[in-house]
């Protein structure tokens, strides 16, 4: 898979954050030669903080049958400490590596992390996607920042996520009675267009399948 060079990673935290809200103004939020997918690879990291020690996962699925393609994986030292906010410079080098290695290039990319759910707009999904250049969905478990109202319980009930009177995000539940997952643009789609990937690749469980694979794959759970 092709990956793009934007920048370095070794630079301090000043300039990280300045670099984010450089690189949010490069982020595609709209649909952008956005076709019905063959293929969709769901990115995940594990992190081992005792050892500061990462493993990215990238798993390729078919669409829409969702059935398991590519696996590849990446393992080594993080070079960049734990700081709210600053997620991607942490873990994008590894998942970036991970990326190199797959032959199917997939036509979506879906990040277990924010997209432009963000306090500067740029978490690990749309930072990622920059570096991929293919239309890119976060689809995180927890909220960063924003708030929203309690979507309905049941499955495909949404509410939007407001920051600063922006829509960053859309909480989405994707099965009856279960907690709402976080869903954003990553790059080069829309809300809608995500919205309906996650709830489409959510059949079974509260995770779409491909966030859930690379989990389980990023884990040591799941080998190709």
């Amino acid at each position: 898979m092709r990956v793009l060079n934007l920048h370095d990673w070794d630079i301090s935290t000043p300039e990280a954050g300045r670099l984010q809200r450089d690189l949010a103004s490069s982020v595609v939020r709209s649909r952008c030669l956005f076709q019905t997918p063959r293929s969709i690879a769901g990115i995940d990291v594990a992190v081992d903080r005792l050892r500061n020690v990462g493993r990215a996962a990238i798993v390729v699925v078919s669409f829409p049958e969702l059935e398991l393609i590519e696996v590849k994986v990446s393992e080594g030292n993080l070079s960049w400490p734990y700081v709210p906010g600053f997620l991607s410079f942490r873990e994008a080098p590894l998942a970036l590596a991970a990326c190199r290695l797959i032959e199917t290039a997939p036509d979506v990319v879906m990040v277990d992390g924010q997209g432009i759910a963000h306090p500067r707009r740029l978490g690990l999904a749309s930072h990622l996607g920059l570096f991929l250049d293919v239309p890119t969905i976060g689809c995180a478990k927890s909220l960063l920042c924003g708030m929203h109202e309690e979507p309905g319980m049941e499955r495909g009930a949404t509410a939007g996520i407001i920051d600063q009177d922006e829509l960053v995000g859309v909480a989405v539940r994707t099965r009856n009675n279960v907690k709402p997952v976080y869903v954003s643009i990553g790059h080069k789609c829309g809300f809608a267009d995500a919205v309906e990937l996650v709830l489409h690749c959510s059949r079974t469980y509260r995770l779409p399948e491909p966030t859930r694979l690379a989990h389980l794959a990023a884990g040591g759970k799941l080998n190709r």
